[in-house]
């Protein structure tokens, strides 16, 4: 990554005039866009491993510089702590980074520190446009008192894997020794190698033996089953000089306050779940869900807070086996069809089932089923004989296969009629549609309701009246949520054609209508027809294609409303042959297909094969329909999908007036590209699939409405984009450019997207903003590290010295922070559903307390409570104000193209993200959607090499196919 304000960048007036020619010609010399020097911010970020602000699981990420002590140890290695003022951010700084130090762990236990560690862009001031409001946020303030901290390694003697039996061990040591060894000290503990005092303990190292029962034998523990199991428990003080930063002091209140739920109930990252938490629902094929609650502990602006948010997730229901496989084969009389028995297999591979038949409880975990039925399944002899002759059970259904546990030398077979599955196993496969719907309708609440029971949930949690955190630890949380200061952006103005009744329009509650109103440009289609493979319609398709046909032209296209070849159905069992055939009958002069409109089977599951079809193999650009909406005459589903065929044939729905007219500060002065990238990752249980990066920019400056996209296929779950920019030497070539994704196929990439920019505008960017979606702050780093140098390179890739000024935002939907209006009955505050304003921003109190980043709803909730999106500015050459980038952001939020809303996130990131869920149905197999079966066509297990997607036609990917 280049140094900020290294080079000096140069105006150029050749860049500021349209040259004539179409061709991307970048001359050398030419320097890059004339900008403000950088600020020089680079430095390191402090903090031992980072968080995540969506509640990954990992502890919140420090905003301050670690500094690390060259003084010897103190005799009394502890931390002192003060308590921060609520409204003092100096405060809370001065007193964990000057005061709070200890002693330091061994430099081979800390983490490896990044050799170009970054410092985030300092907050450049507080925006001040928008209308005054109030909301409260789901944090509670936190307030410390004077405790000397100590921390001690902890070592379990043999080792557990598992934190809940840690914590058992942990806590039957206290209950034991509390009193005496421990010096009425009362640790917080984590579940893994560290506990934390408030104050010392008496010793500086001591061993302890813990006995707990052995209700879990191991197949090849030799100890008789129903006996205890003994633990030796060493504690001892961390020996080596540390020094607690701000980071290091948040994991430890984070501790204490997570230690009593954690050990009441079942833990999931963040989030704890119990059947105590409120009532359970029903999800089918075995699944059930439990509510609970998410908590993290965050340094903000108004000092600490504790992010409070209510969750639900999905469990397994403690049933038999034979009752869970019921769920996919009612008749378990008979063996199980290979369809199914995959289908079982995923579903049950990895859970723990208890067999109770023996006098004790066996728990063992699934690694499989077999594939004969049980009454053939031998060892020394078969399942069903063996529990006859020696347990006495005559086996019911034999014909089931057997559940398999133990190791590949040691092999266990159970019977399902005898396995129970274990209660409190979160479900981490794949949902289906029905148990997503009943999941989100169960858990769907209204504001008002929402932060009802988050308040009821922080009450019953009582942490003012727990002994560790407020006696021991002196932790005191507030009762309430907080009031936060908030501004209401004004809504845009939008521009139509015009030749409309109405040619512009000032968006009322984020959302508008198309009456009255023509698109800015109309695209043209002259070649199309329409293929339907749904086998209930007849008649009704060329009636349905007429009516879209008039609307697209009543919306300013130009629609020819012949089709090129005439309307046909095909069979939905034939669906390649039926696109092959279309496609040939369209490829003489003069009959080049620009746009086929196709009818759905009735069954779904064909969407993403069709897609795949089309784009990638035969080149034609697409519009599908379900074919309930066929016989509709639902006016607003024709607008609808008349948005969606203008962009696929290259037109604009609307534009901000304020681009016409060219008055968007750092963004229509000078051309400017705007990127949106993403990386979307397999579902759960796709362990071998890849993930998908996508990266989408505008093409047309100064509207920034048109977006081209490019997608690439990465490792299983990589978050930063891989193959943004690559460059080899070519033995004939020389250097040649490449990225997203294979080299061989010189697919577009990051330096193409560049090019294109040239090509469509005659002026080369000088100027990019680059909205990052699906960053954790545990990632902030290492992503803006690599994925800046991939644009610089590819910048650099162009002419030597081209290195516009760059402004990286990550945007963050998977958060738990949720505003709500001061006043549910105040209409003029609230849209019809309660929620906050569309525009609402908050960039005060519960913000970082130094960095760049603001909370905005752009959007009007559809259903339940609205979440804000978190904008997280990593790197900021253009020198945004806090008011140019959120009314950027939020004003881009209108020109989302597949309707007349405004959107939850910025554009170019939900077009990043529409391209890498197409991208995916191009590897795999749609089979795979039901929620059981896995068939993907990913890599080999245990090969590094990641099969490549199919190549986009040029004539798809030039214009924007993902909507």
């Amino acid at each position: 990554m280049s140094r900020r304000g290294g080079g000096g960048r140069r105006p150029d007036s050749r860049l500021d005039q349209p040259t004539q020619a179409r061709a991307p010609s970048f001359q050398r010399g030419g320097g890059g866009a004339a900008g403000p020097r950088g600020r020089g911010r680079q430095g390191q970020r402090g903090g031992a491993g980072s968080g995540s602000h969506s509640g990954s699981g990992a502890a919140p990420s420090s905003p301050h510089t670690a500094s690390t002590s060259t003084e010897p140890a103190p005799s009394s290695p502890s931390v002192s702590a003060s308590a921060p003022s609520s409204s003092s951010v100096s405060t809370l700084v001065e007193e964990t980074e000057q005061k709070l130090t200890l002693a330091a762990p061994a430099a081979a236990t800390l983490p490896p520190s990044s050799s170009r560690a970054v410092r985030l862009p300092v907050r450049p001031g507080f925006g001040t446009r928008g209308r005054k409001c109030v909301v409260r946020a789901n944090h509670f303030m936190v307030q410390l008192a004077k405790r000397d901290i100590h921390h001690y390694d902890v070592s379990i003697d043999p080792e557990v894997t598992s934190q809940k039996i840690n914590r058992e061990i942990i806590s039957q040591l206290i209950n034991l020794y509390r009193l005496t060894n421990l010096g009425e000290r009362i640790p917080a503990y984590d579940g893994m190698k560290s506990i934390y005092t408030a104050g010392p303990l008496p010793f500086e190292s001591k061993e302890f033996i813990i006995t707990l029962p052995d209700s879990d034998p191991r197949p090849s523990s030799s100890a008789s089953p129903g006996t205890e199991r003994q633990f030796r428990v060493v504690i001892r003080l961390a020996s080596q000089p540390y020094v607690y930063t701000l980071q290091k002091f948040i994991q430890v209140l984070d501790v204490v306050l997570r230690a009593a739920p954690s050990e009441k109930h079942t833990v999931v990252g963040r989030s704890f779940f119990s059947t105590d938490l409120g009532p359970m629902g029903q999800l089918g094929d075995g699944i059930e869900y439990w509510r609970g609650y998410f908590q993290s502990l965050r340094p903000t602006q108004f000092g600490l807070s504790l992010n409070i948010d209510v969750s639900a997730s999905s469990f397994y229901k403690p049933i038999l086996v034979t009752e869970f496989v019921q769920y996919y084969c009612s008749d378990l009389s008979r063996p199980l069809s290979d369809q199914v028995r995959l289908k079982v297999k995923k579903a049950l591979k990895g859970i723990k089932v208890v067999l109770r038949h023996m006098g004790y409880n066996l728990s063992c975990k699934i690694t499989g089923i077999t594939s004969q039925p049980m009454s053939q399944v031998m060892y020394t002899r078969s399942v069903v004989q063996y529990f006859l002759e020696k347990h006495k059970i005559a086996l019911q259904f034999t014909s089931l296969p057997a559940l398999e546990a133990g190791t590949e030398e040691r092999r266990i077979y159970l019977p399902m009629e005898l396995s129970r599955i274990v209660e409190g196993q979160r479900y981490t496969k794949r949902l289906n549609e029905r148990q997503v719907t009943a999941l989100l309708r169960a858990t769907c609440q209204r504001p008002q309701d929402r932060e009802a029971n988050i308040q009821m949930m922080a009450r019953e949690n009582a942490y003012n009246e727990d002994t560790l955190v407020n006696n021991k630890f002196g932790i005191q949380v507030a009762d309430g949520l907080t009031s936060v200061d908030a501004r209401i952006l004004p809504a845009p103005m939008l521009k139509y054609h015009k030749s409309g009744r109405e040619a512009s329009v000032n968006p009322d509650f984020g959302q508008w209508n198309m009456i009255n109103k023509k698109m800015f440009n109309g695209g043209t289609v002259q070649v199309w027809t329409c293929m339907n493979f749904s086998t209930r319609l007849n008649h009704d398709v060329s009636g349905f294609c007429q009516r879209l046909v008039d609307m697209c032209n009543k919306k300013g296209m130009v629609f020819n409303p012949r089709p090129v070849i005439p309307i046909s159905s095909s069979n939905p069992n034939q669906i390649e042959k039926a696109l092959v055939d279309v496609r040939n009958k369209t490829t003489q002069p003069g009959k080049q297909l620009q746009l086929l409109i196709i009818i759905l089977p009735d069954v779904s599951r064909s969407y993403g094969r069709i897609k795949r079809v089309c784009e990638t193999e035969l080149g034609i650009v697409s519009q599908c329909c379900q074919p309930k909406h066929v016989s509709s005459g639902n006016m607003q589903y024709f607008e609808n999908v008349a948005l969606k065929i203008n962009v696929k044939v290259g037109g604009r729905n609307t534009v901000l007036d304020d681009a016409v007219q060219k008055r968007i500060p750092l963004v229509t002065d000078r051309p400017t590209i705007i990127f949106g990238a993403d990386v979307t990752h397999p579902q759960p249980g796709e362990d071998s699939s890849p993930s998908i990066a996508a990266v989408v920019a505008s093409m047309d400056w100064p509207e920034v409405t048109k977006y081209r996209g490019l997608v690439s296929a990465q490792a299983h779950n990589e978050e930063i984009i891989q193959d943004l920019y690559k460059s080899i030497k070519d033995p004939q070539r020389g250097l040649v450019h490449g990225g997203m994704i294979r080299l061989v196929d010189m697919e577009v990439h990051i330096r193409e997207l560049l090019i294109d920019f040239r090509r469509s505008t005659n002026f080369k960017p000088h100027r990019i903003i680059f909205y990052r979606d699906g960053v954790s702050e545990g990632q902030f780093s290492q992503v803006l590290l690599h994925e800046m140098n991939a644009i610089r390179q590819a910048c650099a890739s162009i002419e030597e010295g081209y290195a516009p000024p760059v402004t990286f935002v990550v945007v963050q939907k998977r958060h738990h922070t949720r505003l709500f209006p001061a006043d549910h009955n105040r209409h003029g505050l609230t849209d019809k559903r309660g929620n906050i304003l569309p525009g609402t921003v908050v960039d005060t109190q519960i913000c970082h307390p130094t960095e760049f980043d603001f909370y905005l709803n752009s959007h009007a909730g559809i259903q339940g409570t609205s979440r804000p999106t978190h904008y997280h500015v990593l790197y900021d050459e253009n020198r945004f104000t806090a008011d140019d980038l959120q009314m950027l952001t939020n004003n881009l939020c209108y020109t989302y193209a597949r309707c007349t809303r405004s959107v939850s996130i910025v554009p170019p990131a939900y077009y990043a993200r529409l391209a890498a869920f197409r991208a995916r149905f191009y590897i795999e197999d749609e089979t795979s959607a039901g929620g059981s079966t896995g068939g993907t066509r990913s890599t080999a297990e245990g090969s590094l090499a990641i099969r490549p997607l199919p190549v986009i036609k040029d004539n798809v990917k030039d214009v924007m196919f993902y909507c």
